[in-house]
């Protein structure tokens, strides 16, 4: 038996103007109107570039991006959870903090360089903030981590506002040369969450 507020969540949810949209245009989530947006705006992917979708499941964004990249190039989805496949996109299932997933994103690429790292990941949230927003800000800390190691051109990630953001920030803008924030119209009012575009990442002495 559902409780009261998770109907009610249900409810707001399915009569969502962009659950509707992602249905009827055939994507896999509602999220993947936040990287179109993104894209529209800044013209961030063409084809012939690699990238890697970290929590990447259900897939809407590397679904998005197969369609731009029209087969020229490779997107690799990563997630702890099975995603079904994609056409035009490797999946990898698992965690992409461990070494031995890393080492299958790295054999996927085949020695090509990695243009962009995308990351819409979020923690499992427990609703207190106290609690939930030092997680979110340890996952996309692993995140940049994975992105510096590995001398990505650029990021486009999801991060919670909240303590810890303005230290990322600014550590953001001294190893990358632009540094964009941006909230999508499908991103909820109410939530916090605001969407960084890092380009060009500066090369260290």
């Amino acid at each position: 038996m559902r409780s009261k507020s998770s109907a009610v969540w249900l409810q707001q949810h399915f009569a969502d103007f962009y659950v509707k949209k992602s249905q009827q245009e055939g994507y896999r989530s509602r999220a993947v109107y936040k990287l179109i947006e993104l894209h529209q705006a800044y013209k961030l992917f063409k084809p012939g570039m690699n990238i890697i979708d970290l929590g990447a499941a259900p897939g809407g964004w590397s679904q998005y991006l197969s369609k731009l990249l029209a087969t020229q190039g490779r997107i690799i989805a990563v997630d702890v959870l099975a995603i079904a496949p994609l056409d035009g996109v490797t999946c990898v299932q698992g965690d992409f903090t461990a070494e031995s997933t890393q080492q299958q994103i790295i054999n996927c690429l085949t020695g090509g360089e990695i243009h962009w790292i995308l990351s819409d990941i979020s923690p499992n949230l427990s609703g207190i903030t106290a609690i939930d927003q030092p997680r979110a800000m340890y996952l996309i800390e692993l995140v940049l981590d994975f992105a510096i190691n590995h001398r990505s051109g650029g990021l486009v990630l999801k991060v919670f506002q909240g303590e810890g953001f303005d230290q990322f920030l600014r550590n953001l803008r001294q190893l990358f040369v632009q540094v964009i924030l941006r909230k999508p119209k499908a991103s909820r009012r109410k939530s916090r969450e605001i969407y960084i575009i890092a380009q060009k990442q500066k090369i260290r002495q």
